[in-house]
Order: C-alpha cells, then structure tokens, then sequence
C-alpha cells in the first residue's frame, strides 16, 4: 500500500526546471557534477530530486564558494550550488515567482524575469531628461548580511505553501564549502548565486 506524501508537487514540474536549469548552463558545485554528468543518468537523478522533495527530506548539500573580483576592488564570493540543488531552486522559484512579482515596485530590475540591466538603462536615461539630479546609494555587504529570520517573516507574508517555507528555510542554512574545503556554517546572509538572494529585490517594500 503506497503511503501519500506529505507536499504536492508534480513531476513535470521537476522536468520543467531541470530544463530551465540546462538552458542556463553553469558548472558543477561542491560534488563537481557538470550539467553533462546530470543529464547522463537524468531519469534517476530527476526522480531522486522530486521524490524528497515531495516526501519532505530533501536537504541541499553545500554551496561551493568562488571569489569573483569586484569592480571596485577586492572580491565578492558567489555560492554555486551543484546541478541538482539547482534543479530544486527552480522548483521553488517556477511555483514562488507568479506570488511575489507583483509584490516589488516597477522601479525594481534585479533578479526579475523579463527584464534586465539595458531595460534599467534606458529608463535611466529617459529621466535623466526629466530630472538634472541623480542620487547613488549602495548598503555595503547586503546579502551577506540578511537576517533569515526576518526574510522568512517576509516571505510568510505572501506565500503560505509549506514545502516552500520549508526548503527556503534549509537553503538559508546550507553551508558553503570554501576553496580548501571547509564547510562554513551560516547563521546570516544568502550567497549570491542561489535563490534566496532572489527573492529579495529591493526597493520592495518588505519589512528587511
């Protein structure tokens, strides 16, 4: 007798994002699995993903931290989750995204889906004829600052599906796995490269 699982969640869905996932390409995380490894045993490998997902017992492995240079100096330390946590991402954010697009203001462009810098750009340029002042302003180290409790608060607020909360609140705490393999635990901060970032795009209005 076959025993429901406890979260909703169709495999197509699963399929869905691991296409998403390939047409993005990227490199393999802490377990060095290419997107082609992935695709070698895709049937298992996507099985296994919805399967926990839907039991409750996924928990992401951790995300491989790379120094990237920044331009104004010194370097920014992008998480790179492995291939199948990213398929586990885009499960999330495929079911997340339609609740919080409408929540961000339209002055919003990051992170966001149909739009991106150039749009940004030109509707700079449009008011820069508009108004002969520009003010700059940049919170210095973010994301690697923000409180989960805080953003958990705020996703409860326009999202009330379990499973959601639930591995939202595991990716926050994944650890990063640095260049001479330690694991770092976090207790703050989302790497930039995973989807937590993502679902704070200010000015947004929330309560971060």
């Amino acid at each position: 007798m076959k025993t429901a699982k406890p979260f909703e969640i169709s495999k197509q869905l699963v399929m869905d994002a691991w296409k998403e996932v390939k047409s993005k390409r990227g490199s393999g995380g802490v377990d060095k699995e290419s997107l082609e490894d992935f695709e070698r045993n895709l049937k298992p490998n996507l099985y296994r993903i919805w399967n926990r997902m839907v039991s409750g017992s996924y928990f992401p492995p951790a995300v491989k931290g790379v120094p990237i240079p920044k331009k104004s100096g010194g370097t920014r330390l992008l998480g790179v989750p492995t291939v199948g946590d990213r398929v586990a991402q885009t499960v999330v954010k495929m079911v997340l995204e339609p609740m919080l697009e409408p929540v961000f203001s339209e002055n919003s462009f990051g992170y966001r889906p149909g739009r991106s810098a150039h749009d940004a750009i030109a509707v700079t340029r449009k008011r820069c004829w508009e108004r002969d002042w520009v003010v700059e302003f940049d919170i210095k180290g973010l994301f690697d600052n923000i409180n989960h409790e805080l953003l958990i608060k705020a996703l409860r607020r326009h999202c009330d599906c379990k499973w959601i909360l639930l591995y939202v609140g595991r990716w926050l705490k994944a650890p990063m796995q640095d260049e001479a393999g330690n694991t770092i635990m976090r207790d703050k901060g989302t790497p930039q490269g995973g989807l937590c970032k993502a679902l704070h795009k200010p000015p947004c209005g929330c309560p971060l």
